[in-house]
């Protein structure tokens, strides 16, 4: 049997002290399946003394994580630091540099500096592995890459933030307030402190830009990325949705349009009969369309100490039995550039909800605003409930108000936005409009 493959972990947090206890407990069986051990041998962290409930001595410990990076006593360099500049960026440059194999669980590191990083692995010849940056536990990194090599991906979408998931799926399941949620998930531990990385969309941005290229041979480009949250949804709009059909879901989306490949983040109404749609809790879940294989969907935890240390010792793995392909499934310089699709050209369904002004005209302005640009309505739903406004945050804001929603029909972003503003300029509307997305099966 070859030699063990000696590793260097530098972040010693859940995922990082979940890592070596998961290689501990499966050491036999991983050097049966790699026809070698695999040991860790250093460390790197900000704390010596914080009681990680492992036998710390073991390990020779680097105060400086680029030292251990470019440390000869490794052969692979492990980054569970997190962040995407400073100590993280540096340290796997460094390793890369000094062509030693990277594994890394730094979504924000490699939508910023991914390509950069993918040549630098490149050129020297080792492997750049990130399974553990999208979904957690869900193998989505090496399905995209290798198992469905064979297929032309026409869509890539899924449920990739947990904290968000858990409060959509809380508000509709007891009728609770956005605020009210988050201030639970936060005792939880589901969402942070400061929750805007992850309520705004943006942490799901990072994990869909490293798909995106996965999915449709790109350059990494976080910042071509229409990014919404999930702030503005209310108890009303998942009343609304589940009566028509549907669940509100905050979804990543990749996908070829005429315009290009699309990528967006935003709520997002699903048809409660899709697999999707039934995806609760911090739990993830990622749909593919492609032309051999026209659905499939990959479920399963997305965060947490154990899920996570499960997809970095699987990338530790493919590197002990000697795989280094391209990380983001072909040459650098083969990535196509990715400019932002413009928002405006996305083309689908719409859940609209408005706040109409009860006066003569009003109803036939609307259509009218809606005929003049194209825009077909599946259905036209006016709601009261227990003598309120069905749909208002505070109804005495709007008073003398109707509440209408509007299902449409496949439409342009730009028109149904044009069409609303309209409205409002046309003084019909009372509160400002609500638009999701629909994504039909």
């Amino acid at each position: 049997m070859a030699d063990p493959l000696k590793i260097g972990i530098a972040g010693l947090g859940t995922v990082g002290a979940s890592t070596i206890r998961l290689l501990d407990r499966r050491a036999n069986a991983l050097a049966a399946s790699c026809g070698r051990g695999v040991t860790v041998t250093a460390v790197s962290a900000r704390s010596r003394t914080r009681d990680r409930g492992l036998p710390m001595e073991r390990f020779r410990w680097f105060d400086d994580p680029i030292a251990l990076a470019r440390d000869p006593g490794i052969d692979v360099f492990v980054e569970l630091m997190g962040g995407e500049e400073g100590a993280a960026h540096e340290a796997v440059k460094a390793a890369l540099d000094a062509g030693k194999p990277v594994v890394t669980a730094n979504k924000a590191l490699l939508a910023r500096h991914g390509v950069d990083l993918a040549r630098r692995a490149e050129k020297a010849g080792v492997a750049l592995n990130f399974e553990a940056a999208v979904a957690g536990g869900v193998p989505i990194i090496k399905t995209l890459r290798e198992a469905l090599i064979g297929n032309n991906i026409d869509r890539v979408y899924g449920i990739l933030n947990g904290t968000c998931n858990y409060i959509l799926t809380k508000m509709e399941a007891e009728g609770l307030s956005f605020d009210a949620c988050l201030k639970e998930a936060q005792r939880l531990g589901y969402a942070e402190a400061d929750p805007t990385f992850d309520i705004g969309g943006f942490d799901t941005a990072h994990k869909l830009a490293l798909l995106t290229s996965l999915a449709f041979g790109t350059q990494v480009n976080a910042e071509a990325i229409h990014v919404e949250g999930i702030e503005r949804i209310t108890t009303e709009d998942l009343l609304a949705a589940d009566e028509l059909g549907y669940r509100v879901k905050l979804l990543g989306v990749a996908t070829r349009s005429e315009a290009g490949v699309e990528q967006r983040v935003h709520p997002t109404m699903v048809p409660k009969s899709t697999p999707i749609a039934q995806v609760d809790g911090v739990t993830n879940a990622v749909a593919i369309d492609a032309d051999a294989v026209p659905e499939l969907t990959l479920v399963g935890p997305g965060a947490g100490g154990e899920a996570t240390a499960s997809a970095v010792v699987g990338d530790i793995a493919d590197i002990a039995r000697g795989q280094a392909g391209a990380p983001f499934g072909r040459k650098t310089g083969d990535l196509e550039p990715l400019p932002a699709a413009a928002m405006q050209a996305h083309k689908g369904g719409y859940y609209v909800r408005l706040s109409v002004a009860d006066r003569p005209g009003a109803a036939a302005g609307i259509a009218t605003r809606m005929a003049e640009r194209g825009i077909s309505l599946e259905s036209i739903v006016q709601k009261h409930r227990g003598g309120k406004v069905y749909g208002g945050d505070d109804p005495s804001k709007v008073a003398g108000a109707v509440p209408v929603i509007l299902i449409t029909y496949a439409t342009t972003e730009a028109d149904i936005r044009g069409a609303v503003d309209a409205m409002v300029s046309d003084g019909y509307i009372v509160e400002t409009p609500q638009l999701i997305r629909i994504e039909r099966e």
